[in-house]
C-alpha cells in the first residue's frame, strides 16, 4: 500500500513538473514571437530614419505627391514640420544655416511662426537675423526671410531665404546714389552762384575774367566727375571681358604718362618706368588705361614738389603671388613720395568716393572714385589691385593681371624699357 502511494506522489510530481515546464515555454515563445515583431518594426524604422533627414522618433507622416521633389530643387531652406513640431523633412542647407539641430527647429521666432500657421492655418512671412553658424559673436549676422505655409492638413512648409548680399548689394547702391548727388551739387552749387557773380559783374572786365576762370575750373572738374561715374558703372559688375584683345603694356604706361605730364611738369616731378618692356594684356584697352591712368594720376597729385613717380613692369607667377593654378600675371607698379596712406585708410581706399585727405582732393579736383574704378577693371580683368604705404614716405600701388599674347600680325614694342626713357622724364641720380 505504501509503495502504491509513494508511486502516485511520484507521478504527481513529474506531470506537475511537465505542466510547469510547458507553461514557461510557451510563454518564452510568445515574447520572442513579440519581440520579433516589434524589434523587426524598430530596426525597419531606423532604416527609414537614416534615409530620411530630420525623421523624429514618430513614424513619418507622408508628404503630398510631388513635394519632395519640388522641396529638392528650391534655392530657399525648406524645412516640413509635423503635428508636434518634429522635422519631418529639412533640405541640407537648412542643416548648413543652422535652422535645424538634432531633428528639430533651432531658431525660436520659426518655430513660434509655425504654431501659429498651423493653429489657424494663414500665411505668414517673417524677417530676422540669425548669427553665422560657426563664426564669432562679432560677425555680421545673416539677414533671412522665412516664409510659413500650411502643408496639407497636418504637416507645415516652413522656407528660409538668405537676403544678407541683396541687402548689402541695396545698402552700396543708396549710398552710391547718396553720394553722387552730394557730389554734383558742389561742383553745380558752384557754377550758379559764378555766373550770378558774373551777371553783377558786368562792368568789371577784371572780375568777369576771374569768375569766368572759376567756372571753367568748376565745369572741368563736373565733367571729370560725371565720366568717371559712366567710367565705374561699365566696370562695377566685376564680369570678366567678353570680347578681349592683346593690348601692349608700354603703350598704357605712355598714354598714363601723358596724361598726367602737365600736372607732373608744374610741380616739377620726375617720372620714369622701369622693368621688362614688350609685355601685353589681355582685355579692353580704355579700361585698362583708366585703370593705370588714375593710378598715375594720384601718384602726381599727392606727392609734394619735387619728387619722383616710378612705374615698374614684371612678370610674375601666379601660383607665387595668389596661390593658384600655375600662370603668368604682368604686374604693374606705381610708386610714389607722397603723403602716404594710414593703416585704418588703407583698408577703404578702394572705397567709393572714400579720400584719405577731403582737403586736397578738393585742390587737386579729385573725386574719389579713382581708386574704386582701378579695382572694378582689376576684378572684371581676373586681376587683382594692393597697397603698401608708410605715412610720410609714400605708397606703392600695385596692379596684378593675367599675361597675354602680343598679336601676331604686330611686332612687339621693344626689347628693354629704355624704349620708354626717350619720350618720359627720368628718375634723377641719387645723391
Amino acid at each position: 500500500m505504501d509503495v502504491n502511494v509513494a508511486a502516485a506522489a511520484a507521478c504527481a510530481i513529474a506531470g506537475l513538473g511537465v505542466g510547469l515546464t510547458a507553461s514557461i515555454a510557451f510563454r518564452w515563445s510568445e515574447r520572442e514571437q513579440a519581440r520579433g515583431r516589434y524589434g523587426g518594426t524598430n530596426r525597419n524604422q531606423g532604416r527609414t530614419q537614416g534615409r530620411t533627414q530630420g525623421l523624429g522618433p514618430a513614424q513619418e507622416p507622408p508628404l503630398p505627391p510631388g513635394v519632395d521633389t519640388v522641396l529638392s530643387v528650391l534655392r530657399s531652406c525648406a524645412i516640413v514640420l509635423g503635428e508636434a513640431d518634429d522635422v519631418v523633412k529639412a533640405s541640407s542647407a537648412a542643416y548648413a544655416m543652422g535652422l535645424v539641430r538634432g531633428g528639430a527647429v533651432a531658431v525660436d521666432q520659426l518655430l513660434a511662426l509655425a504654431r501659429s500657421t498651423r493653429r489657424d492655418g494663414e500665411i505668414r512671412q517673417l524677417e530676422l537675423e540669425l548669427p553665422r553658424p560657426g563664426a564669432a559673436r562679432a560677425a555680421e549676422p545673416l539677414a533671412v526671410s522665412a516664409r510659413v505655409a500650411p502643408l496639407g492638413s497636418r504637416l507645415v512648409l516652413v522656407l528660409v531665404e538668405d537676403q544678407t548680399e541683396r541687402r548689402r548689394v541695396e545698402a552700396v547702391r543708396r549710398d552710391f546714389v547718396a553720394n553722387v548727388s552730394h557730389e554734383l551739387k558742389t561742383p553745380v552749387g558752384a557754377l550758379s552762384l559764378l555766373s550770378e557773380a558774373v551777371a553783377d559783374a558786368a562792368d568789371d572786365p577784371e572780375a568777369v575774367q576771374r569768375f569766368a576762370g572759376r567756372m571753367q575750373i568748376e565745369a572741368t572738374r563736373l565733367a571729370s566727375l560725371v565720366q568717371e561715374i559712366i567710367d565705374l558703372s561699365r566696370v562695377q559688375d566685376d564680369r570678366l571681358m567678353v570680347d578681349p584683345e592683346p593690348v601692349a603694356v608700354d603703350e598704357l604706361i605712355a598714354e598714363a604718362i601723358d596724361r598726367c605730364r602737365q600736372q607732373a611738369a608744374a610741380k616739377q616731378i620726375l617720372i620714369a618706368a622701369g622693368g621688362i618692356a614688350g609685355l601685353y594684356l589681355h582685355g579692353n584697352r580704355g579700361q585698362l588705361a583708366a585703370a593705370l591712368g588714375n593710378l598715375v594720376e594720384n601718384a602726381v597729385n599727392y606727392s609734394p614738389p619735387r619728387t619722383r613717380v616710378a612705374i615698374a613692369t614684371r612678370r610674375i607667377s601666379s601660383a607665387a603671388a595668389l596661390g593658384e593654378a600655375d600662370g603668368e600675371l604682368i604686374e604693374i607698379s606705381v610708386t610714389d613720395q607722397g603723403i602716404g596712406i594710414s593703416e585704418k585708410d588703407r583698408e577703404r581706399v578702394f572705397e567709393r568716393f572714400y579720400r584719405v585727405d577731403p582737403a586736397r582732393s578738393r585742390q587737386t579736383g579729385g573725386t574719389g572714385l579713382g581708386l574704386s574704378i582701378v579695382k572694378h577693371v582689376a576684378a572684371s580683368h581676373g586681376g587683382t589691385v594692393s597697397v603698401w604705404s608708410v605715412e610720410g614716405q609714400g605708397s606703392t600701388f600695385t596692379l596684378r593681371l593675367p599675361a597675354g599674347q602680343a598679336p601676331v600680325d604686330r611686332p612687339r614694342a621693344g626689347a628693354s624699357a629704355e624704349s620708354l626713357s626717350e619720350t618720359t622724364p627720368q628718375l634723377a641720380p641719387e645723391a
